[in-house]
């Protein structure tokens, strides 16, 4: 082939180039622009929706590894700070994690034998109360306003046995199913507590070890996102436990003195229930209600909802403002939403690690934002330019930056001085000044 021929052909796919960009650019000024951006917002969100799709799936897939390694960081968060102070005392790190391990294992272990105990110390009591409940209740039935046949009512006790002998097979089934998950949440215990031993003893370096993957210009970044993240976690479940304490404090108290059966394991519902912001308050303070009004008639239930009622009023009011609010700092729509999602999608698993990792994220979001705006103010300052693309806050109050200006001894703003010749305050004309000084 001639260097002529050559020549040619490079310069007709110059001219189909060009005329390929002049197409291009015809075709898309004949575009409306709000067609445009809405095409452009729409693959772009059809990419984040795909991907979210993804790592749902993912997570379905490997859910008995990862739910144990979600929990097994909430514990490192809420024991973390235990195992770095006695750290602080000259405890070797590692016997302060077998010594916070050890403490924290039996006061579980305890709480859990002294609540299983008094459950079945008070179920007689409770079984009974509730066959009293339901005699009165069919009486009220047969002889009140609603005048029921007393045969029918009868029948719907016969209905009920009938329906547990003919679905025995299902109800066997369903046991089978149970002891599987039985065995299923032992074994994620298991695991979860073998990963929080190596997170409380050395979860820096695990994270450092991860972050290597990330790219070494943002790794620096994406590391300390990930710290304040999990800094975040800290405060959150810290303030969490506290609030749970005074639910399940005061609710548990109240059903006490309204001699409501199995009180202390209904406040061990509502502790559990307040890991669940919002959600898991209402249900279990519902259940209590709902046990008060079987148990001791509806003006014990009415003095129980008081009691809820006044509880969930001084977490959300005072609790949780003074508490999760300087860690967590979440919209309640967000808060609801993720909860329900989590739900949906993991059980009561998800809804009680939608908030922290909703919180996590956030936190990191924010972190990332803000090292990347100090990143580009470093460099604007370096290349030496007056300006970057985060401008200052504005001064609303020219009288007050003016004063300011004179404090602190620099020029005022609109090209006027501390005295305020050249601006608009209070010893200043503004322009009448800059135009007396050309004159």
């Amino acid at each position: 082939m001639s260097d002529a021929d050559t020549t040619g052909r490079s310069r007709r796919e110059s001219a189909f180039d060009s005329d390929s960009v002049d197409l291009a650019a015809v075709d898309r000024a004949k575009v409306p622009p709000l067609v445009r951006a809405t095409a452009e917002w729409g693959w772009r969100l059809l990419v984040i929706v795909a991907s979210a799709y993804v790592l749902l799936r993912v997570f379905h897939e490997f859910e008995e590894v990862l739910v144990p390694v979600a929990l097994a960081i909430l514990g490192a968060a809420m024991l973390v700070p235990v195992v770095d102070f006695l750290d602080r005392k000259g405890v070797p790190r590692s016997l302060a994690v077998v010594v916070t391990m050890v403490v924290a294992l039996a006061l579980l272990a305890s709480i859990l034998t002294f609540v299983v105990q008094e459950t079945i110390r008070g179920f007689p009591d409770l079984t009974k109360q509730i066959t009293v409940t339901i005699d009165r209740t069919r009486e009220w039935l047969v002889d009140g306003p609603f005048n029921v046949d007393d045969e029918q009512v009868r029948n719907l006790g016969n209905d009920f046995t009938d329906f547990l002998q003919h679905n025995q097979d299902k109800l066997t089934s369903g046991a089978l199913a149970t002891a599987t998950t039985a065995t299923e949440i032992i074994t994620g215990a298991l695991l979860a507590v073998f990963l929080l031993i190596f997170f409380l003893y050395g979860g820096g370096q695990i994270w450092t070890f991860v972050t290597k993957v990330v790219p070494h210009g943002t790794r620096g970044r994406v590391r300390a996102a990930g710290t304040a993240g999990f800094g975040t976690l800290v405060g959150y479940v810290r303030a969490t436990v506290a609030v749970a304490f005074v639910d399940a404090l005061g609710i548990g108290v109240g059903l006490a003195i309204l001699g409501v059966p199995l009180a202390l394991p209904l406040a061990s519902l509502v502790f559990l229930g307040a890991f669940i912001p919002i959600v898991g308050a209402l249900a279990t303070g519902t259940l209590a209600v709902m046990v008060a009004l079987v148990t001791q008639g509806w003006i014990a239930a009415v003095i129980a909802l008081a009691i809820v009622v006044g509880v969930m009023q001084l977490e959300s009011h005072v609790l949780q403002p003074f508490l999760l609010g300087r860690s967590v700092r979440l919209h309640p729509v967000a808060v609801v939403l993720g909860i329900a999602a989590g739900i949906v999608s993991a059980g009561i698993v998800g809804g009680l690690l939608a908030v922290p990792i909703i919180a996590f994220g956030n936190t990191a979001v924010r972190h990332l934002s803000g090292s990347a705006a100090s990143a580009r103010r470093r460099q604007a300052e370096a290349d030496g330019r007056m300006y970057v693309a985060e401008p200052d806050e504005p001064r609303w109050d020219r009288r007050e930056a003016v004063a300011d200006a004179a404090d602190t001894g620099s020029p005022a703003p609109d090209g006027g001085d501390a005295a305020g010749s050249g601006g608009d305050g209070p010893a200043g004309d503004g322009p009448t000044a800059h135009r007396r000084d050309d004159g």
